[in-house]
Parts: C-alpha cells; sequence; structure tokens
C-alpha cells in the first residue's frame, strides 16, 4: 500500500481553515514532485493520506532529513504571510506518496492530528 503523511506543527496553533489550506498545499506539492509510478499506485489505492503533529520547526525540519536520507520525497510549506501569521513562516512537511512502511520508520511513531 502507498500512502502520503502531512506533518504540522502543533506550535503555531493554526485556526482549522488555516491548516486545511496549508494541509492541502502540502499534499499538492507532494504530488507534483512524486514519481509517476508511486502516484500511479497511490491514486489507484485511494489516495491515502495521513496529518501527524509534530511539536515545532526543528522537529519538522528532522523528519525532512531522515525522509529525503532514505529516498522519499519530502516537501517544506512555507505559508506567503499575508492572512493568519505576520510573516511568511514555515507550516507543515508532506512526505511521499510512497510505500506505507517506507514512510512509516520515518514517521511511525507520530500521533494523528
Amino acid at each position: 500500500m502507498h500512502k502520503q503523511v502531512i506533518l504540522v506543527r502543533q506550535d503555531l496553533k493554526m485556526p482549522a481553515g488555516k491548516m486545511s489550506a496549508q494541509v492541502a498545499h502540502a499534499s499538492v506539492e507532494g504530488l507534483l514532485k512524486s514519481h509517476k509510478e508511486d502516484i500511479k499506485r497511490w491514486k489507484s489505492e485511494g489516495m491515502k493520506k495521513v496529518v501527524l503533529k509534530v511539536k515545532d520547526k526543528k522537529e519538522l525540519f528532522k523528519y525532512q532529513l531522515e525522509a529525503e536520507k532514505t529516498g522519499l520525497i519530502a516537501v517544506v510549506i512555507q505559508d506567503a504571510g499575508l492572512t493568519v501569521f505576520k510573516k511568511p513562516t514555515i507550516t507543515c512537511l508532506a512526505i511521499g506518496p510512497d510505500k506505507e512502511e517506507k514512510i512509516d520508520k520515518i514517521t511511525g511513531e507520530l500521533k494523528p492530528f
């Protein structure tokens, strides 16, 4: 099975609408950068997505580095800072879509948002 995970910073305490938009940006960016074969399989399996919590920007970057070291697509999302935030702000990270077991080796201990 294939899936995509989106890691969202808890420390920002984003309103639900802002968080939803940032997660959507992350999902689309991750998809656009992924390998065609992974996208095809993920799509045929129902496009599973899981939103997970990370404490802060430092933890988010830790997971990005770990994901990239194992060859996973990892895309950081930065909000432009035009509405909720007063300046450009790193909000979340998309990993995948890719094989579930590869992603779980990196993010398996994180809690759902």
